[in-house]
């Protein structure tokens, strides 16, 4: 299907179980079952990473040992306990000296994991720059050690284009709703609230009244430091209860606007869910070939014409 869809632009498909291109990597998977480098380096990354920013939650995480065994119809993980490797499920097992025999007799039967597919890549198509989606640069990152371990390049990381697909009729809609394209980049309830001010009867931002009030009770602060400083609790009390009836009267003032405008916000609430599924963006839940079935290969055109791999900028297409 990819052949079919970009064959005319000089795409190359290569099949990756080849015992040619397999044994290109012999030496990378010999270092695997011989020294586990891969749990070890890629482990220490990620502790690294997540000194960085204590937020970071790895990718992926590695496992002992990095490779699936294949033969006819079996896939399975290759596991070592002691001095002895095996075949999940199966029978199959080998010592050391055994295994790595029957990896160079057969090396299209070591398969790489999620871990050690970039390096066996990187092995047998060098690139200078590998460009990939959020998720696939999270776990590259987690690989630069063991690429120097292994003493292979890693190359230069890109972050793909993103792009956001809207149809004339969503077009249409933008308009009737008097919505902006930088409108709908919004999250779903940041817009809601933004348009709701923008088409309210009465202002429901209560921003300036609460200032006024902290101008108010900063005159007071003053006051009770000059007199009695035991009523600057009392001060501080009933300012917070201020500040907490102003909030409750903006939510109920809020609400009522909402209830009045419920049909316009139902058809905002409705493009933006189309627009970014689940609140995510829209390539991780839409294929591209329900755009594919309107639009043909004009589709593949129009992207290779609008899009550029070096700006960065999120994209926004009217189809």
């Amino acid at each position: 299907m990819v052949h079919t869809l970009f064959g005319s632009d000089g795409l190359l498909c290569i099949d990756g179980d080849d015992s040619t291109l397999k044994r290109l990597c012999i030496p990378h998977i010999k270092s695997e079952l011989t020294h586990q480098k891969s749990f070890n380096y890629v482990s220490t990354t990620n502790k690294c990473l997540k000194a960085i920013d204590d937020s970071y939650k790895p990718q992926v995480n590695p496992r002992e040992l990095n490779l699936f065994y294949l033969k006819d119809n079996l896939r399975e993980r290759i596991i070592k306990k002691e001095a002895t490797f095996s075949v999940l499920n199966t029978s199959l097992s080998w010592d050391l000296s055994g295994i790595l025999e029957e990896l160079d007799a057969h090396p299209e039967r070591f398969s790489p994991n999620v871990i050690l597919r970039p390096l066996y890549q990187e092995t047998i198509l060098p690139n200078l720059c590998y460009i990939g989606g959020g998720g696939e640069l999270s776990y590259w990152l987690q690989l630069k050690s063991y690429f120097d371990s292994e003493q292979l390049q890693f190359p230069i990381l890109l972050h793909r284009n993103s792009v956001l697909l809207i149809s004339k009729k969503q077009q249409q809609k933008l308009e009737k709703l008097k919505l902006s394209v930088s409108d709908i980049l919004l999250d779903k309830q940041s817009l809601m609230n933004s348009q709701l001010k923008k088409i309210a009867a009465l202002p429901i931002d209560f921003s300036i009244q609460k200032q006024h009030l902290a101008q108010q009770f900063k005159y007071l602060y003053t006051l009770a430091n000059q007199t009695d400083k035991s009523f600057l609790g009392a001060v501080s009390a009933q300012e917070k209860k201020q500040i907490k009836g102003l909030k409750v009267l903006e939510k109920r003032l809020q609400k009522a606007e909402k209830k009045m405008h419920k049909d316009y916000l139902n058809r905002l609430e409705a493009l933006h869910l189309a627009l970014f599924p689940n609140g995510s963006l829209q390539e991780r839940f839409t294929n591209f070939s329900e755009f594919y079935m309107d639009h043909g290969d004009e589709l593949i055109k129009r992207l290779k014409l609008e899009l550029d791999p070096l700006n960065q900028k999120f994209h926004v297409l009217t189809l």
